[in-house]
């Protein structure tokens, strides 16, 4: 009997602690939850609010800009801006003819090899025009390099006289074969005199 006596006070002191224990953590959600709605339910704006608040920021914003745009207008004054003139531009068409053209020069045992490339600052059918003629003006060409020596295409000088002279040849073809040449200016990709 002695032993009941002592199991009892034991068990009552067990279920007391597990009562204090819940209620004690029931308290402290409870506390929890109550200051979360006090720091953050209560404030929230509605994202209308929030966009309301941008926008007039914004707004706020670009009236200073604005003002101190007018202010330095004012300030200013004594300088005056000189207009650009208006100039019309032309789109710059380029070709570049697959692999190069290889000859041998007038009274000479070297040869010249170039890579080629046309413009124009024409419509696309001139180019479509070279593209479609590809192998007749190849043809004019190696006949125009043919015509220049050695001397003729030595320096700056030369190759420019060697470009006008192409660009003036494959005008020439492009009249016969399509009644309008078109091409500007000849350009060289390379340029080997051996």
């Amino acid at each position: 009997m002695a032993d009941e006596e002592n199991d009892e006070p034991k068990k009552r002191g067990g279920l007391v602690k597990i009562i204090a224990m819940v209620l004690g953590g029931l308290l402290l959600v409870g506390a929890g939850v109550g200051a979360g709605y006090v720091l953050f339910g209560s404030q929230a704006p509605s994202p209308s609010e929030e966009i309301e608040d941008i926008i007039d920021k914004k707004m706020a914003e670009a009236e200073a800009e604005k003002m101190a745009a007018e202010e330095a207008a004012i300030e200013g004054a004594d300088k005056v801006a000189k207009e650009k003139p208006l100039i019309e531009t032309f789109v710059t068409t380029y070709f570049e003819f697959p692999g190069t053209f290889t000859t041998n020069l007038k009274n000479s045992r070297k040869f010249l090899q170039l890579g080629l490339g046309v413009s124009t600052q024409y419509d696309e059918s001139v180019m479509a025009n070279v593209e479609a003629h590809q192998l007749a003006l190849r043809s004019e060409i190696l006949n125009v390099m043919s015509e220049f020596t050695e001397e003729d295409i030595q320096g700056k000088a030369g190759r420019e006289a060697l470009g006008r002279a192409l660009a003036a040849g494959i005008n020439e073809k492009l009249v016969l074969l399509e009644d309008f040449g078109g091409i500007e200016e000849v350009h060289f990709t390379s340029f080997v005199l051996q």
